[in-house]
C-alpha cells in the first residue's frame, strides 16, 4: 500500500512542476496516464535500458575527486554534452526515425545512433561521430524547457539507447521528464543553475543521487553544482520505467504469475 501511495501523490513531480510555474498541474495524473497509455513496442526496450546502464551506475564516486559523500546511492560517470534552452523532440530525434520499433533490439540500437542528430549545424560537435551507433558522452547538459515539442516517447528512449544515462536541465517540459520515468530510459535531472553556460561539451563530470541531496561534480573545472532531488521518480526509472516498477511493487502480477 506504501508503494501505491508513493506513485499517486508523487512529491518529486509536483516538485518538478511548480517549481517553475506555481499554477502547472500536478504530474500524478500524468503517471497514470502513461501506465495505462503507454506504447507496448517499449516494453522490451527497458531491459535493454538496464543492461546498458550497469555500465554507469556504481557504489560512490573516486574520493580523491570529489567530496565525501553522505548518503549516494547510484553515481553516473562520464563526459558530458552541453546544449542550450528549448531543445526540442525534433532536435532529439526527427519524426522521419519514428517508424523504428524500439523493442526490436537491432531498431532500438538504431534509433539511439540518431540521437540528437536534429540539433543545428552551429553544434560543430556532434554528439555521436559519423558511423558510430553510440555515443561517447554519457551525461546531456541542458537550460530552459528540454524536451519541448511533441509527446513522442522515441525521445528519452534514442537518447537512452545512444547511451546516456542522465540529462541535467534547468528545466523540462512535463511530457518529457514524464516520458523519461515512464519508460525507465534515463534520470531526469533538474539544476540549481544554468549548468549549461558552466560546463562545456567534452568535460568530465560525476554526477552523485543521494536520498536528500545530489550533485554534479565537474572533474575538468573542479567545481560542484547541487541538483535537486529526484524523489519518488528515482526508484521508477531504476526498476526500468512504470510498469516494471509496478510489477516489482505488486501493484500488478509479474509476467511469471
Amino acid at each position: 500500500m506504501a508503494a501505491a501511495t508513493a506513485i499517486s501523490t508523487p512529491s518529486t513531480f509536483n516538485h518538478y512542476s511548480s517549481s517553475r510555474n506555481p499554477n502547472f498541474p500536478s504530474l500524478s495524473s500524468s503517471i497514470k496516464l502513461a501506465s495505462s497509455t503507454a506504447n507496448p513496442s517499449f516494453s522490451h526496450a527497458k531491459s535493454l535500458k538496464l543492461d546498458r546502464n550497469s555500465r554507469f551506475v556504481t557504489a560512490a564516486a573516486s574520493p580523491s575527486a570529489a567530496s565525501p559523500a553522505t548518503n549516494a546511492t547510484n553515481s553516473f560517470h562520464g563526459l558530458c554534452y552541453v546544449v542550450g534552452d528549448n531543445i526540442d523532440t525534433d532536435q532529439i530525434i526527427p519524426a522521419e526515425y519514428l517508424t523504428l520499433v524500439p523493442s526490436n533490439p537491432d531498431e532500438y540500437e538504431k534509433l539511439g545512433s540518431y540521437a540528437l542528430i536534429g540539433l543545428p549545424s552551429s553544434y560543430q560537435t556532434r554528439f555521436i561521430d559519423a558511423g558510430a551507433t553510440k555515443t561517447k558522452y554519457s551525461i546531456v547538459i541542458g537550460g530552459d524547457n528540454f524536451g519541448c515539442g511533441s509527446s513522442r516517447e522515441h525521445a528519452p528512449v534514442a537518447l537512452g539507447a545512444s547511451g546516456v544515462a542522465a540529462v541535467v536541465a534547468e528545466s523540462y517540459a512535463r511530457i518529457f521528464f514524464r516520458n523519461s520515468v515512464a519508460t525507465g530510459e534515463i534520470y531526469p535531472l533538474e539544476s540549481e543553475g544554468r549548468l549549461c553556460e558552466e560546463c562545456r561539451t567534452g568535460d568530465v563530470v560525476t554526477i552523485e543521487l543521494g536520498e536528500s541531496d545530489s550533485k554534479l561534480i565537474n572533474h575538468t573545472t573542479g567545481k560542484d553544482y547541487k541538483l535537486k532531488p529526484i524523489g519518488d521518480a528515482g526508484p521508477v526509472i531504476e526498476a526500468g520505467g512504470i510498469f516494471a516498477y509496478a510489477r516489482k511493487t505488486g501493484m500488478i502480477p509479474s509476467r511469471d504469475a
